[in-house]
């Protein structure tokens, strides 16, 4: 009995040594592929051209991850080889859209794409594609100065140094926030919609004029039912007397007695200022258009 007994718990024991190191193996796998998942799906640099060393690679990476963390928006960094089909803006678009970056309803975020024109040539376009509330901060000359930072490391084929001078504007373009006048501008129906903030002057002054006026109104109210009277009401009574009283007025007449006229030429409309905005100043505007997704993107490029 008593042998039995002791087999007994031997193998309870090794049943329980079992089943202990069965769950550790089977968490560490899990925890393994939850890691591995979750740095596939926070990546946002894809080199598909090879222009990045790993080390510049894991470099850029770090970049862009802060970038998202100080704007709230979604940042992407794409290299890739001119497929034959697709323009630089089209492919950056297609490429944001179907991947599904963005952040909030807007899918705010920016993509920027260095688009070679083939294996082996140190040519190609670099374009940067802007969508939701980026759309408002990053503004066509905007854009431009950006490309102008890139630009300098391009020249020296410097990918990654361009890449994180991108990422360092990003930052400081959305820590500026949207500049005053700004409105976007859909190039293909020419469909202007203006930027509208309230700034903190604007809605002190809508605060204290509706409170000024509803003061005015309870003071009125309390001196008209006060018992004292006021020197208008006893005007008032004074003159109830002439209420049937008429105005008659003597004839009037007009004398002219010169006449002045001033002529001042209306200068031609040249349309050498103000761009296709409709009238509206050219620093502010954001040119937007709809990707092949049927989603509106802004942006900008230019060859190096």
């Amino acid at each position: 009995m008593i042998m039995g007994y002791n087999r007994k718990m031997r193998l309870a024991a090794l049943v329980t040594v079992f089943m202990v190191f069965w769950t550790f193996v089977c968490g560490m796998t899990a925890f393994g592929a939850q890691s591995e998942s979750g740095s596939a799906a926070e990546q946002r640099v894809f080199d598909m051209a090879g222009l990045l060393s790993d080390e510049e690679k894991d470099k850029v990476e770090e970049s862009i991850a802060s970038s998202r963390k100080k704007t709230g928006m979604d940042v992407v960094a794409v290299t890739a080889f001119h497929d034959g089909k697709r323009s630089a803006m089209e492919y950056a678009d297609d490429f944001y859209d179907q991947n599904g970056y963005g952040t909030g309803s807007k899918k705010s975020g920016v993509l920027v794409l260095l688009y070679m024109d083939a294996p082996g040539q140190r040519g190609g376009e670099s374009w940067i594609s802007t969508s939701g509330n980026m759309i408002r901060i990053l503004t066509d000359s905007r854009i431009e100065a950006i490309q102008d930072d890139m630009a300098e490391y391009l020249r020296y084929m410097d990918y990654s140094g361009a890449f994180m001078r991108f990422a360092e504007d990003i930052e400081y373009y959305v820590d500026q926030g949207i500049q005053r006048g700004q409105y976007n501008y859909d190039t293909e129906t020419g469909e202007i919609s203006v930027y509208k903030s309230i700034r903190w002057y604007e809605a002190a002054f809508a605060l204290i004029v509706p409170a000024m006026i509803a003061g005015s109104v309870c003071l009125g109210v309390k001196g008209r039912y006060s018992m004292k009277q006021s020197q208008r009401d006893r005007s008032n009574a004074l003159l109830a007397y002439r209420a049937d009283t008429r105005f008659m007025f003597s004839n009037c007449n007009d004398l002219l007695l010169n006449k002045f006229v001033t002529s001042v030429p209306i200068p031609r409309n040249t349309g050498g200022s103000g761009g296709s905005g409709g009238g509206h100043s050219s620093s502010g505007r954001s040119s937007t258009h709809t990707s092949s997704g049927g989603h509106s993107h802004g942006g900008g490029g230019r060859r190096f």
